[in-house]
């Protein structure tokens, strides 16, 4: 049975008689009394309450929670070129939701749950008339956004529309429209050989004589239910997988991190966009090569491809990516129209920098476990787990892959060609589903040459923009054309910046030269004043004062502070309140070729005369507010140690010294990692660097707020980049 439901992964590694020979073995190790009895799927009466399956109960409050918004819609178009009888067409449509009856099934709500009702009424098909090509897609669209009504309106809608003749061939283009619940991917199969098959038949004035489906749906939803058990007996089907999957899942991160351009909102608008790439012909034979020759499959060696990428982009070593199932695990389900999708969480493991190879085989082991307890449905697993929820994340996980493995859909009914249309594939359709959708389409050309795999990524707009959308993309085809090449690479060396980014980043941001102003920090606010004395240089609150009003009181106090002793690196404890004076105060020290030391006033005294201490600061500088201040009684109070009040006389000239760029002009105390205060040092080249920097030539930092203690680093901005 495990080789039936993943038949289209084995016939990758497998020729078809090796398949048939293993299933052979599997059904008589079975008989044999090896493994699980299992209910018989077979069809039933029509007694007892309907159920819905599982996945529609999780699809049905899904929808729910949407409210307006259409998730699940999917799409099937086919494009019709030649001769088309409509009636017959419509007659087709009709006979196709007779035969399967999950397209004309309702869901009314029965005490806070779904009660399935097959309705009697058929689904009829809505003629549109000629359409401009280029109106098209906006015309399928709106009617694929509109959601579905399960309550009272069957989950399927049937538009044709008619095109322009073209080369003398009438063209039409039906867009049949199902909600999720009613079908899955596998389900386009069977629905177009189905139409194909009814067309023909009506053409005839027939009716279709297809075999009758050996089971309905509803006979599949009581087999699942018989066939997992109850959940709390561990000995059941349902039981010992769930326990697998705790087992599997433990300690797995509850949100991955994604390069999203917005944070989560609190109420999701549910909003998705669809970007498509491709993985040309040559890529997907080398990739192939790559899986086969570590047993794997096509869809693993992508899985690890976007593990890689997603833990590249930063989403860590622990990368959870939910992937579809068919669900399939009886053959008398093949044919049959309904939705037995399930959902896996793929937990994959990129720590420690493995090759890509390596990488591969954890996949494989990953997966082969997965796909062998697949019969748990996705909601219970959820309930299982009970990982915390956040409306608009998909609980688990928030990437998701997925793999349709068709050939290109092309036949000839009754002179009409019906092919499908490329461009409303399974993935990229609707709302967004969880954050990031990649699904891949590896088909086929229609006369059997070597073709690529098509992509789409869809993403919800709620985080994240188009642009960002399309280089993810472009960034996974460039990781599988790298390790496709060399799968022993390193997934961490593999190159994913085109030459456009690599030019950015290493030659356009890097571009970083630019003349530096020669001189201490003193000759260059000189040089400015003297350019422009009279423009506004410090404003707090009444007091504005030019910049030759600056320069000349910071001459008067730089002059009081060499009569105090102060000369090179002379270190000068400034204590003083957030003011006009600051500025002053350490601009003097500059000035005199000393190295201020700013104490925050809100420090105990212990520390700040720890500081003082540790500088061996000869000279505390206060304003009047401060003069009182412990620490400038103390000072007072030491020998050798001067406390001096700053005050507003001028001096226009200026003192002229010579301070090499080298010399210190600032000492900050951080807290210090073990609890004592650690002292950093800079010099007149290190703020000579900083302050006349190109990044700061914008005039937004011509006038900045001095909002930061003088005592924190980011103070050397706000007090300098606008003086010089």
């Amino acid at each position: 049975r495990s080789a039936f439901s993943t038949e289209l992964q084995i016939r990758e590694i497998f020729e078809a008689p090796t398949v048939a020979a293993l299933a052979a073995r599997i059904e008589r190790a079975g008989g044999e009394g090896g493994g699980r009895p299992r209910p018989v799927l077979a069809r039933g009466g029509e007694s007892g309450r309907p159920e819905p399956s599982f996945a529609q109960s999780r699809l049905w409050i899904s929808d729910r929670l949407a409210e307006s918004v259409s998730l699940y819609t999917i799409p099937l178009v086919l494009r019709l070129s030649g001769r088309l009888d409509r009636e017959a067409l419509r007659a087709a449509v009709a006979d196709v939701a007779r035969r399967h009856e999950t397209l004309r099934t309702v869901f009314p709500a029965r005490d806070g749950r779904p009660e399935p009702r097959v309705l009697e009424s058929l689904p009829d098909l809505t003629v549109t008339g000629i359409v401009d090509g280029s109106e098209l897609d906006a015309a399928i669209r709106r009617t694929a956004l509109r959601p579905f009504d399960l309550a009272s309106e069957p989950p399927m809608r049937a538009e044709l529309f008619a095109l322009p003749p073209a080369g003398g061939r009438d063209e039409h283009v039906l867009a049949l429209l199902f909600h999720h619940i009613a079908i899955d991917g596998w389900s386009l199969g069977p629905l177009e050989r189905d139409l194909a098959t009814a067309y023909a038949a009506r053409v005839r004035g027939q009716e279709p004589g297809w075999e009758p489906l050996p089971v309905r749906y509803s006979d599949y939803a009581r087999w699942q239910r018989e066939l997992l058990g109850d959940p709390a007996d561990p000995g059941s089907l349902m039981g010992e997988q769930t326990a697998h999957w705790r087992a599997t899942l433990a300690g797995m991160p509850d949100e991955i991190a994604l390069p999203a351009d917005r944070p989560r909102p609190a109420a999701p608008g549910h909003l998705g966009e669809s970007v498509s790439f491709t993985l040309p012909a040559g890529l997907r034979r080398r990739l192939l090569a790559v899986a086969q020759a570590d047993q794997a499959t096509l869809f693993m060696t992508l899985q690890a491809g976007l593990a890689a990428l997603l833990t590249r982009l930063g989403a860590g070593a622990d990368v959870p990516i939910g992937a579809p199932v068919a669900g399939r695990t009886d053959e008398a389900l093949t044919d049959l129209v309904g939705f037995f999708a399930n959902t896996l969480v793929l937990r994959t493991d990129t720590s420690g920098n493995p090759t890509f190879r390596e990488l591969l085989a954890r996949v494989r082991e990953t997966d082969l476990a997965a796909f062998a307890n697949q019969d748990v449905p996705f909601e219970n697993l959820v309930e299982a787990i009970n990982p915390p929820r956040v409306p608009g994340r998909t609980p688990l996980f928030q990437v998701m892959l997925g793999l349709v493995n068709t050939s290109p859909a092309e036949s000839g009914v009754a002179g009409l060609t019906m092919a499908l249309d490329p461009a409303y594939s399974l993935y990229g359709f609707g709302g967004a589903k969880c954050d990031l959708l990649f699904g891949f389409t590896d088909g086929g050309s229609a006369d059997g040459a070597p073709a690529g795999v098509d992509g789409v990524l869809q993403y919800a707009t709620d985080l994240f923009d188009r642009d960002t959308a399309e280089t993810i993309a472009a960034r996974l085809v460039r990781l599988l054309e790298a390790v496709a090449a060399d799968p022993d690479v390193p997934i961490g060396a593999v190159d994913l910046l085109d030459p456009a980014e690599r030019r950015m980043l290493l030659t356009e941001w890097n571009d970083t030269a630019a003349p530096t102003p020669q001189g201490n920090l003193a000759e260059l606010f000189e040089a400015r004043v003297a350019a422009d004395p009279h423009a506004e240089a410090v404003v707090c609150g009444e007091v504005r004062l030019s910049a030759a009003e600056l320069n000349g009181r910071a001459n008067a106090l730089a002059r009081r502070l060499l009569t105090a002793g102060v000369g090179p690196e002379s270190p000068v404890a400034v204590l003083m309140e957030r003011s006009a004076d600051v500025v002053v105060a350490m601009l003097a020290v500059t000035k005199a070729g000393g190295a201020y030391v700013p104490l925050h006033p809100g420090l105990p005294v212990s520390r700040m005369r720890w500081i003082v201490e540790r500088t061996g600061a000869r000279v505390v500088l206060t304003d009047a507010v401060y003069a009182k201040h412990e620490l400038a009684e103390h000072a007072r109070a030491v020998e050798g140690v001067q406390a001096m009040t700053a005050t507003e006389e001028s001096d226009p000239e200026n003192l002229g010294l010579e301070i090499a760029a080298d010399r210190l002009v600032y000492a900050m105390f951080t807290s210090g990692s073990t609890g004592t205060p650690k002292g950093v040092a800079v010099t007149h080249r290190n703020i000579r660097s900083f302050a006349t920097d190109r990044l700061w030539e914008s005039p937004a930092h011509r006038r900045v707020l001095f909002h930061t203690a003088s005592s924190f680093d980011v103070s050397m901005y706000e007090l300098w980049v606008p003086l010089l």
